[in-house]
């Protein structure tokens, strides 16, 4: 990017683990720019942790899915950008509709009740594992480990069988595609909407689960309990899944921090933050619009103009993360990270993510010291087309 030209959002990464080299030049230079939308739009991109945050936690700047458009083409999203949220997906309402859902989830999802589902948790991933050991190597991690930890979990939280698994998951990877057509998207969030309906009727009269307590409580119509039961299906399994397989690729890639890791159990916690900071799997960002004319970071930004927070620049930023910003210190001190997002609209399921990681990374090394991985890691898949960043396989041995 050199002179006048107005940027578009860069996908191409010049390592695995590493976002764009382009966000840095721009956070270096003009931390809030204008980028050209694939739809031609001229908005702005942000690239600052500052900035960022301020953005994130400004009420001056809506989430609301009529505005959003996307940062790359993408285009699954055009059925539900542009157009009112559907019933329950709060991600794309503002107070009050949005505060009056998530008061109804919040409570679900403390770091509280996470921990009182931690035995829950690594009796999963101790089955897991041995399921990987019966099988013996190589095995795809993703496949034996990555996917169905968050799968059984979120399944459990809702109450949704696990043997619908193939069907959800299916949707799901259509919905996040960069690659589906609209009528694939819409087609395949019609089909989770009825399956959830189905699910939140059949739950009701048997008590079980998380749409089951939703529907006896009241306060939430039929359709937004579906949609919030789609919602938390399916970003509960999918962040997961890639946080989880893309953090053990990072870890086999620095043995260093992994020897760290592995010779003193006490730092899992931080390492799992500096995970979440390094490798950022939301890499597109969050978009957010002004209802008005306003005045930030030094430009006048108007009413209805499409601006995208990019999560991975400022997850790399030397201001807030010190000159070695750019690369994994399990050491390094994480606060402030922006990983989950930030203000009313982080990350609901932040601590779920957080328990589940926490469970799984020591213990697959305990029980694979030798864990490498199978194949040239520079054959290893990447996900980049998707919305949410990972690895498509992960063929490990021991």
């Amino acid at each position: 990017m050199t002179g006048n030209t107005i940027p578009v959002y860069p996908t191409v990464r010049p390592a695995p683990f590493d976002p764009p080299a382009e966000l840095s030049e721009l956070r270096a230079r003009e931390p809030i720019t204008r980028m050209v939308y694939p739809d031609g739009h001229v908005g702005w991109i942000v690239t600052s942790h500052e900035l960022a945050r301020a953005m994130l936690s400004d009420p001056r700047f809506s989430a609301r899915s009529e505005f959003k458009r996307p940062p790359v083409s993408r285009p699954g999203a055009e059925p539900f950008y542009g157009s009112p949220a559907l019933p329950g997906w709060l991600v794309d309402m503002d107070p009050p509709e949005h505060t009056r859902l998530r008061q109804q989830l919040a409570g679900r999802f403390t770091a509280r009740r996470m921990r009182e589902l931690r035995p829950k948790v690594d009796q999963i991933v101790d089955q897991l594992l041995s399921d990987m050991e019966h099988h013996g190597p190589p095995v795809d991690l993703v496949q034996h480990l990555a996917l169905p930890l968050p799968s059984q979990l979120i399944c459990e939280i809702l109450g949704v069988p696990y043997d619908e698994r193939d069907e959800f998951q299916r949707h799901s990877e259509t919905l996040f595609s960069l690659q589906a057509t609209a009528a694939e998207a819409s087609a395949a969030m019609d089909k989770l909407y009825a399956l959830l309906r189905g699910l939140t009727k059949r739950d009701r009269d048997r008590g079980e689960g998380l749409l089951a307590m939703l529907a006896e409580d009241g306060t939430l119509d039929p359709e937004e309990i579906a949609g919030v039961g789609v919602l938390l299906l399916t970003a509960g399994h999918e962040s997961t899944s890639k946080s989880l397989a893309l953090s053990t690729f990072a870890l086999l890639s620095h043995p260093d921090q992994l020897a760290k890791l592995v010779a003193d159990p006490t730092l899992t916690d931080n390492a799992v933050e500096e995970l979440l900071r390094y490798l950022t799997v939301f890499h597109f960002g969050v978009p957010r619009t002004p209802l008005e004319e306003v005045w930030f970071g030094g430009r006048l930004l108007r009413a209805g103009e499409s601006i995208t927070v990019s999560l991975p620049a400022a997850n790399r930023d030397p201001g807030w993360f010190g000159s070695t910003a750019d690369r994994l210190d399990i050491e390094r001190r994480t606060t402030g990270h922006v990983a989950f997002g930030y203000g009313i609209h982080q990350c609901l399921g932040q601590n779920l993510v957080r328990m589940e990681l926490r469970s799984a990374l020591p213990a697959l090394f305990r029980r694979f010291p030798r864990l490498h991985v199978a194949i040239d890691p520079g054959q290893v898949p990447l996900s980049c087309d998707m919305s949410v960043y990972g690895v498509q396989s992960l063929p490990v041995a021991w």
